[in-house]
């Protein structure tokens, strides 16, 4: 391998990372066209196709995915190698992505992303909100936050987080007209708002109390996909919400919304970051873990 190889195989695995020779540029600080040009050179000295092309997208080939299986253990290496001797400077610092579900990203990580950047201004962090779980080894992420539920066996996780509760609410003119539901299984008789989530499942509620589990399946003439639509539908009298009590407890206080079944929401651990076990962390990824960590 020569050395500008190696420069193209850092050039396929950011543009594979984002799906796009223009954001890769972007990221590369080089035009679009060197980044086309790299991508084309890789592939005639090897002999292979590795990026199949179209008018709207950009993806790996079967070829270009099991190169980039073998590369990014090395680009890992490369990229910690390069941190580590800045980090001597006493500094942390590159390109950081974490993966993290709206309310986390709203709630517990942008509140604070301000300070977190004084600190550590050499670091440049991408926070993708997305709520469906991430494979953050394949998709090319340093680390993911999620519920304990969704975290994988093999991934090390680490609280960032304070409890969490869902809330049941709704609008006092929905309660003008209908009863107010003293019982899970009264919500079947009730419009509530459904939530589908980004891999198309739909949300069942879910509800403890006294050692007690319900799942409740339930119907309503509206489906959204997101925290804010739903509490604000909610607020205009659309039907009944399930929502995180951080997000809503503002709007109860207010009396914009009224809260029930309070007694069947109980606390549960709140997110985790999680990210793969490597021999070495990088110093970034160490800084956001120890910034972020919940104590408590």
């Amino acid at each position: 391998m020569n050395r500008n190889q190696l420069a193209q195989l850092a050039v396929l695995s950011t543009v594979a990372a984002h799906r796009s020779f223009r954001a890769a540029a972007k990221e590369l600080g080089i035009a679009p066209s060197a980044v086309s040009h790299a991508i084309s050179t890789l592939e005639e000295s090897l002999g292979v196709r590795l990026l199949a092309r179209t008018t709207r997208s950009v993806a790996p080939t079967g070829e270009g995915l099991l190169l980039l299986e073998r590369l990014r253990p090395a680009l890992n290496e490369i990229g910690m190698a390069l941190d580590a001797v800045i980090e001597a400077k006493g500094q942390p610092s590159g390109n950081l992505r974490v993966t993290a579900p709206r309310f986390a990203a709203d709630l517990l990580i942008a509140p604070r992303l301000g300070e977190f950047l004084g600190l550590y201004p050499d670091i440049m962090l991408e926070i993708a909100d997305e709520d469906g779980f991430t494979d953050i080894v394949r998709e090319g992420f340093d680390a993911g936050i999620r519920l304990e539920e969704s975290l994988e066996a093999d991934m090390i996780a680490v609280r960032i987080g304070p409890p969490l509760r869902g809330a049941i609410v709704a609008s006092p003119a929905y309660f003008d007209r209908f009863p107010v539901p003293e019982h899970p299984r009264d919500l079947l008789r009730h419009r509530c708002i459904r939530r589908r989530f980004s891999n198309g499942t739909l949300y069942n509620w879910e509800f403890g109390k006294d050692g007690q589990e319900l799942t409740i399946p339930i119907e309503g003439p509206l489906i959204l996909g997101e925290d804010r639509p739903i509490i604000a539908a909610a607020i205009g009298g659309a039907g009944i919400a399930y929502a995180f009590e951080m997000r809503v407890i503002e709007h109860i206080e207010a009396g914009r919304l009224v809260r029930v079944l309070e007694d069947w929401c109980p606390p549960y651990p709140g997110p985790y970051l999680y990210y793969a076990s490597r021999r070495q962390m990088r110093p970034a990824l160490r800084a956001f873990i120890d910034f972020f960590r919940h104590v408590g």
